[in-house]
């Protein structure tokens, strides 16, 4: 499978492994493009026979994803639509990698935040560079929540304290702090990292599809019911758009540098002053 045609997104297979860099500049902002280019490059791997592994990684050396347009999220009605009975385009798109009969790994060196962070916490297993690597969900620092999964996943793989300590501090994670808490497997030296990622993708690559795809299905039946819980997430974090005071600090945040590069490599500080 040739995978041509992107913007953001550069794909090579080798031996059983896609490897996805991510270069949507300057901070990867997971825009319209970006999201539409993920939810494709998903379907094209799911269908993939050549394909065991999909690693996931960036050409920016400061953003992994720097988190969801916030225009994009101020485009949503201003009056919450009732619950959904199926899951949303984004929810569905961050799932198939979550369930795809492949292993897909995320190299972490830089910045993932909100929907970046959602995007991560969707693939299989996460690894990230000591001393560069931030993961964080400052949702609610502009008066919403996440709604790409955060919520859901977040309490799966560290608990629902610290799930809360995360979403409700709106502060960065680093590599070392987020290891301890099971938000990514391990966190490694940069200069160890690529090797590591190579090393196990390679070698997981090297195994049959089927017992792949069959140990995915397996661990998947033991893990509680996602489906629903992501519909519920969804259905909150509409309602927190819909208020009056997401909308003023979402303009807010805009009007003060979010979403350039400056502005994003502190994003905490900023986040701090919102209100």
């Amino acid at each position: 499978m040739p995978y041509d045609g992107y913007q953001c997104l550069k794909t090579r297979v080798d031996r059983g492994v896609a490897w996805v860099t991510i270069d949507h500049p300057p901070i990867n902002l997971l825009d319209l493009q970006l999201i539409q280019e993920l939810d494709r490059i998903g379907s094209e791997l799911e269908a993939d026979g050549e394909v065991r592994v999909a690693v996931f990684q960036s050409a920016n050396p400061e953003f992994f994803i720097a988190h969801a347009d916030v225009n994009l999220i101020l485009g949503l009605p201003a009056q919450a639509p009732p619950r959904g009975k199926t899951l949303g385009m984004f929810h569905r798109m961050v799932e198939r990698f979550r369930t795809m009969p492949k292993a897909t790994i995320g190299k972490l060196e830089g910045r993932a935040r909100g929907g970046g962070s959602e995007f991560l916490l969707s693939l299989d297993m996460r690894f990230a560079a000591l001393g560069k690597a931030l993961l964080s969900q400052p949702e609610i620092a502009l008066g919403i929540i996440p709604g790409g999964g955060g919520t859901q996943r977040l309490t799966r793989v560290m608990g629902r304290g610290r799930a809360l300590e995360v979403v409700l501090g709106a502060e960065d994670f680093p590599a070392d702090l987020a290891e301890r808490y099971g938000y990514v497997n391990r966190a490694l030296k940069p200069e160890e990292l690529g090797a590591f990622v190579e090393r196990l993708a390679y070698r997981i690559a090297s195994f049959p599809a089927e017992a792949i795809a069959l140990t995915k299905e397996a661990l998947m039946a033991g893990e509680p019911p996602t489906v629903d819980g992501l519909i519920d997430e969804e259905h909150c974090f509409m309602r927190s758009v819909a208020t009056k005071e997401a909308r003023q600090r979402m303009k807010q945040f805009l009007e003060r540098g979010g979403q350039t590069r400056e502005s994003e490599l502190q994003l905490d500080d900023l986040a701090s002053k919102l209100g």
